[in-house]
């Protein structure tokens, strides 16, 4: 490496193999003066200074406590936490808290490589490998994080939704292998769309596999705690969900996944009419109008008859009404309301997770971590697009085939 210039001191000459050290040791520097400074302040007189006999207060230095090391972004440092003795007010360091061993943004990088995938016997060496030797973390880490967890979502699911100003809702299940049962254990989690076209998280409960009792606990739950009627619910197949709407919020309307039909249409196919059959199922959805879907609807209901493939067209024709609903509202919209995508996408990579679990002991410890990653994830969630018009559907506005019709003064008094 090319020597900087001979005028500058010599400790500012770094070499590329030792750069990483040399930061720390600069930040470990940094942060020992910010201490001392904080008790120049406190005591209100440098190191060896004399105090005055006029001073109320007798405090004085008394050397330092045992050093700590504290884990940053940046590596893990070691600092020693000044004291002092006869003071009417207790010292209370802003720069180090009493038991602080790491800071926050490596607390926060914890929940996140766990939930991501990485289990916790592997913490250990992973992440003393990323912030050195000394660093705080290790699998019991883990275990008291989610425990932590576990409480805070108690208290996440008990709190108010009145103030929320939901348009649209998706539900969906996740399934996770926890407790003592052969079956997977069936997680309820509902997403909502609010006025301002934000995404948020609403609640994840343990169902018994989507039924009709499950689900409409959930529902009642949620108008317990305030929440008002969605204009509109999309789910999946599941008879469950959609008894439940009508035990609960009779009056929201309804949309069917479309990748959950298509997917049960060709499963009454032979695979080798798949590709032919794709050709048309897929046009469907994204007919530009409701007679254009209809009409490609009796075309594949025609090829099916043609083949004798009576139980694909039987599926497809079942809860036709349910699979249109997406046209009442606006174009915009209709790429989010088409399916249960929006659920779907953050179960993704939380199978990360649940599959490096393997199972779970206890399904309520389940529900904590799988809550917990939906949150890091919805930090992430993207708002729905033209979310100025999702006041407009709020507030009742009706649309046919996605484009927003006048409502008559009897309509608007009612």
């Amino acid at each position: 490496m090319r020597k900087g210039n001979t005028n500058r001191p010599t400790e500012s000459t770094v070499e590329w193999s030792h750069l990483e050290e040399w930061v720390r040791g600069q930040i470990q520097g940094l942060i020992q003066e910010m201490l001392e400074g904080e008790i120049t302040e406190f005591l209100g007189r440098v190191r060896s200074a004399r105090r005055s006999s006029l001073d109320g207060d007798p405090g004085y230095r008394n050397g330092y406590s045992k050093p700590r090391r504290l884990t940053l972004s940046s590596g893990t440092i070691q600092v020693r936490r000044p004291r002092v003795r006869n003071t009417e007010e207790r010292f209370e360091s802003r720069v180090l808290p009493l038991f602080a061993r790491k800071s926050k943004e490596v607390a926060d990088l914890i929940p996140e490589l766990y939930l991501h995938g990485l289990a916790e016997g592997d913490f250990d060496l992973a992440l003393r490998s990323l912030l050195g030797d000394g660093a705080p973390v290790s699998a019991s880490t883990v275990a008291r994080l989610k425990e932590k967890w576990h409480a805070e979502l108690s208290e996440w699911r008990g709190r108010p939704l009145d103030d929320l100003e939901v348009v649209y809702m998706w539900v969906d299940g996740v399934y996770v292998k926890a407790g003592l049962e052969r079956d997977k254990a069936a997680i309820l989690v509902v997403l909502a769309a609010l006025s301002d076209g934000r995404k948020v998280i609403v609640t994840a409960v343990p169902g018994y596999r989507e039924s009709i009792e499950s689900w409409s606990e959930v529902l009642r739950d949620l108008k317990r705690r305030g929440m008002k009627c969605p204009r509109l619910f999309v789910g999946d197949g599941h008879l469950g969900i959609w008894g439940a709407l009508r035990n609960v919020y009779p009056q929201a309307a309804e949309q069917r996944c479309w990748n959950h039909k298509i997917v049960n249409v060709l499963g009454r196919l032979p695979k080798r009419e798949h590709t032919q059959a794709k050709l048309i199922l897929c046009r469907i959805p994204y007919a530009e109008t409701r007679m254009e879907a209809q009409r490609l609807k009796t075309r594949f209901l025609d090829w099916c008859h043609e083949r004798n493939h009576e139980a694909a067209a039987e599926t497809l024709d079942r809860d036709w009404e349910r699979m249109m609903t997406f046209y009442r509202f606006p174009r915009e919209h209709w790429q989010h309301l088409r399916t249960t995508n929006p659920v779907e996408s953050p179960f993704a990579a939380l199978r990360l997770r649940t599959d490096a679990a393997k199972r779970y002991k206890r399904v309520d410890r389940a529900i904590a971590v799988i809550w917990k990653m939906l949150l890091i994830a919805e930090k992430r969630f993207r708002r729905l697009k033209a979310p100025e018009l999702m006041m407009h559907v709020y507030d009742g506005t009706q649309y046919v085939d996605g484009m927003a019709i006048e409502a008559t003064a009897e309509e608007v008094a009612a």
